[in-house]
Parts: C-alpha cells; structure tokens; sequence
C-alpha cells in the first residue's frame, strides 16, 4: 500500500511540473528557465509579425535550427542545446508563419525522411506556437534530420526539414 501512494505521489509531481504545465512566457516568447520572471506583455506578438527568438528552453538555452518555407508558409524551429543521443529525448519548438499558422496538426520526428526506425511526436500549442518532446531513434541513423510535417485544415500534409547542427 505504502509503495502505491509513493508511486501517485511521484505521478502525481511529474504531471504538476512536466511540460504540460504551460508556465507564462518570457519576453523572448519561450519558456523561462526556473525560478525566471516573465514579463507581463509577453504573450503579445511583435507588430512586424515576426515569432520572437528564444533565449531559453526548459533546460536553459536553445539551438535555433533556422527558417524554411513549407508549401508557401514560413516555419521556424529550434530544440533545446544539448547532445542529440540516441534513445534520447529532444524538446523541439515549431514556428508556423509567426506561432501556430494556419495548421491544423503539426508532427515531427527525427531520422530519416520516411520516419523509419523513428518515432512521430505531435506538437501541442504552447504559448503561441508549437512545442512537444521527441524521441530520439536508437540507433540514430547517418544524415538525420528533424522533419517536420504541417497537416492542413484540409486535410493535406506538407513536409520541411531541419539540420539538427548537432
């Protein structure tokens, strides 16, 4: 009985401090690192309607992967710094023109461009664009990349990819 509550408890942390969590955004339009302050107008977009850069992820600072345009919309994506290992995991942030675009889905994986030997992660919105952690495949196959596909409201998918600059 004892080893039940502890093992709640312990879901019950994970779940209260995880991701899903959706702390306020930092005025760089990210995620601040523990104990940071966000600034009040954070969750504004910038006038000119570009995303704002991130500073920091969930476990400090990001690797900006670049920009790309994906069947005529602009996406942007960056992960948190840190190795790539395979079997790993790897929190991603998308950019869809700005924040969540015009998608009606956003998936991604890393590997190969057919996703075999990987595993597809769907992004959620937080805070203004889209953001889920992906597993890394094990083994990590050579010239692996982030491949990101937007499904439209639609129903049609369109596919980019990202350099992981390991």
């Amino acid at each position: 009985m004892q080893r039940i509550l502890i093992a709640l408890i312990a879901s019950g942390a994970l779940i209260l401090f995880g991701c899903e969590q959706k702390p306020t955004q930092s005025s760089s339009g990210t995620t601040p690192p523990a104990g940071g302050a966000a600034k009040k107008d954070a969750a504004e977009p910038k006038k000119d309607g570009a995303a704002p850069k991130p500073e920091a992820g969930h476990g400090g600072p990001v690797v900006e992967l670049g920009e790309t345009t994906v069947d005529g919309m602009k996406v942007r994506a960056s992960r948190d710094a840190g190795e790539i290992k395979a079997g790993g995991d790897a929190p991603v942030d998308i950019w869809v023109d700005g924040g969540l675009g015009s998608a009606a889905a956003v998936r991604f994986w890393i590997g190969i461009e057919s996703a075999k030997g990987s595993l597809k992660a769907k992004a959620e919105d937080e805070n203004g664009h889209w953001h889920t952690h992906g597993q890394v495949p094990e083994p990590l196959p050579e010239g692996s990349k982030l491949w990101v596909e937007i499904e439209h409201k639609d129903g049609r998918k369109s596919l980019g990819s990202f350099d992981l600059k390991k």
